[in-house]
Formats: structure tokens, sequence, C-alpha cells
């Protein structure tokens, strides 16, 4: 297994240019997962990795190869896509092992792959069945299947849960991080759904507009965001934003019950600061009425309000006590100093 290096990766389509200029190291054996908003490049990156996407400028090495212009098939690298691609007249086995016998290999060594492939997918049950014959997790686990095969040096996911419904992509979820553990190969996921970022990622990247917000661990972007667009993509529900008026040092808002002094000095002249807190860091206050509810989601041993304050910003606070809010009712919040984040106006820069 190796590792992936981006150096100044560049896509351009005619006269636009939709990848620009990215920096990347993938280590050895790490699942890395793209993130970000429809359109932002995670999957014309994924493409140009696998050489699907021809690479305007920069290069990329695999190992110590430079596959930039290599072709695909040459790059040492599998992909699995959102759509299943299966061929609906051969059995689970000829389709596991269909690459393979396009290359010449032996039957016998093929029929070995496909069994030891079978055994961590546990579809040996299914190698004799046709495609329309399996549930929508039973086909991605053999076109994961179908990848493992070819005994990649990278594996690349282009999305690949999409089509299953919440149950079965919480199960594949699972399947995907343990395949991960099991075989150790370097993964690169393509996702736009950041609790599958944040739950099977060693290490996410953050993209917006074809560039790199940030690079970290899971729980670092989320403690850590570097600005504004990152705090509100990653966690869910997503973070809270307040723009306060400064008058003193400290921060005004029809939200606060009183003015909150930051442990951060904020910028000389400043007159307005982006506040931001999580749902969970704060709490209902039922001694204070500055706040209108105007929903509250009841998912069990959680509750997520929706509150008004009276110059209409909106907020989501996250509840678990027995005692929660209901629609139409006045209260006021508190929340954790030392969790909330503040941000510059104009630039969304942390401060």
């Amino acid at each position: 297994m190796t590792g992936v290096t981006l150096e100044r990766a560049i896509k351009r389509y005619g006269t636009a240019q939709v990848i620009h200029g990215v920096d990347l190291e993938i280590q050895d054996g790490e699942f890395c997962v793209f993130v970000g908003p429809s359109g932002c490049g995670k999957s014309t990156l994924l493409r140009m990795i696998a050489g699907l996407e021809e690479t305007t400028e920069g290069t990329i090495n695999i190992g110590a190869r430079d596959v930039t212009h290599m072709d695909p098939a040459k790059r040492g690298v599998a992909m699995v896509f959102q759509t299943y691609a299966l061929y609906p007249h051969m059995t689970v086995g000829e389709n596991m092992g269909f690459g393979l016998k396009m290359n010449g290999v032996a039957k016998a060594e093929i029929d070995k792959k496909v069994q030891e492939a079978s055994n961590i997918l546990k579809l040996d049950q299914y190698l004799k069945r046709k495609p329309k014959a399996l549930s929508g997790g039973q086909r991605q686990r053999v076109a994961i299947g179908r990848a493992i095969v070819r005994g990649p040096e990278v594996f690349l996911f282009d999305e690949p849960l999409s089509n299953l419904d919440a149950e079965l992509r919480v199960e594949m979820r699972v399947e995907i991080a343990r395949l991960h553990q099991e075989i150790g190969a370097t993964m690169i996921y393509v996702t736009h759904d950041q609790v599958e970022a944040m739950t099977m990622a060693d290490k996410i990247v953050v993209l917006r507009d074809g560039r790199i917000e940030q690079v970290g661990a899971p729980l670092e972007l989320y403690r850590n965001p570097k600005n504004k667009f990152v705090a509100g993509f990653i966690g869910s529900p997503s973070m809270n934003f307040l723009d306060c008026d400064v008058a003193d040092g400290a921060l005004v808002h029809p939200a606060l019950t009183q003015p909150f002094k930051p442990s951060v000095d904020l910028p000389t002249g400043a007159t307005k600061v982006t506040l931001g807190i999580r749902p969970e860091h704060i709490e209902i206050d039922r001694a204070a009425n500055n706040l209108s509810v105007e929903l509250t989601e009841a998912l069990g041993g959680v509750s997520y309000t929706y509150v008004s304050a009276s110059n209409g910003d909106r907020m989501i606070v996250e509840e678990r006590e027995d005692e929660r809010s209901t629609t139409g009712e006045s209260v006021g919040m508190t929340f954790r100093p030392d969790r909330a984040l503040l941000f510059d106006v104009e630039t969304g820069q942390r401060l």
C-alpha cells in the first residue's frame, strides 16, 4: 500500500478553472475523506487522482510514482462509484473477478481472490446469485469486492452510499470502516455528508470552490475550525452564528441576556464580530424570556429546539433533560464561554 501526494494540482475546462492549485499529502494506509457542498470540486479531484480527468497543471504522485498523465489502468487504483455498475447477466462471483479475467489472470487465481474478498465482505452465500437478486447494500458490497479483488494500492470511493436508505447507509459506513481496519489500504472517500466524514475519516479535507479550506482529523476540525465556513459545515446540526455589536470590549446581541466578554482580544476598531456557538453548548434558561421557541424536534433521547431573537436571528439548541421547551414558549439561553468561537464579520476568518 502507498500514499498519495498532490502538488499545485489545477483543473481547467477551457477558460473555467475548477480546481485551484491543491496541495495535499495523504499518508500510507490513511482513510481520507473529501467533503464539501455540491460543486466544490471533491469528485473532480478524486477523478483526477484516478486518471478519469486530465490534470491541467501540477503533479499527482502515488507512492514514488508520478502518475499525473499516466493511464488510469496503470495507476494502481480501484474506484467504487455511486452507481454499482454491475453486469446484470453475470453472477456476483463473475462480476467480482471480471477485471482479472480481462487481464488474462488464471481462473484458479481469480477464484482464490474472489473467495478472499467475499470472506471479508461476507458475500460467500451470494456468489452464485445475479445482481437483481441482491439488496442495494449487497450490490454495493459486490462493487467494493470487485475493487478489492484487483489488489490496488489506493481505493477511491465516489459517494458510494448516496443511493442507499438511511439504515443501510449506517450499516455500510460501519462495513467500509471495518474493511479499512482489516486490509489497511489507503482510501480516499468523497461525500457531501459531513456525518459520514466525521464517523469514518482519519483525515478530513474540507473543500469550497475548488480550494482546500482546512485539513485535519475530525475532532480537530470540529473543535478548532479555521473559519466560519468550516465551523458551519462540520457538525450536525450546524453551528449557530450571531453577528454581535461590540461595546466596551463585550459582545451585545438580542439573543444574549447580558453582554458577553470574550477571552480573546477583539480587533482594534471592530464594531461587529460573529459569535459561533454549537447547539450542544447552549442551555435553555427558563428564567429569561428574550427568545421565542418556534419549533421543537423531539428525537427521543435528544430534542432540537429552534429559537428566534427579537431581530429575527435564529438558533438551534440541543436539549437532553426531561423538561424540554415547547412551541410558543418564551425562554432565554446560557452557553459555555470556553466553547464560543469568534469570527471576523467580513472575512469569516477565526479570531
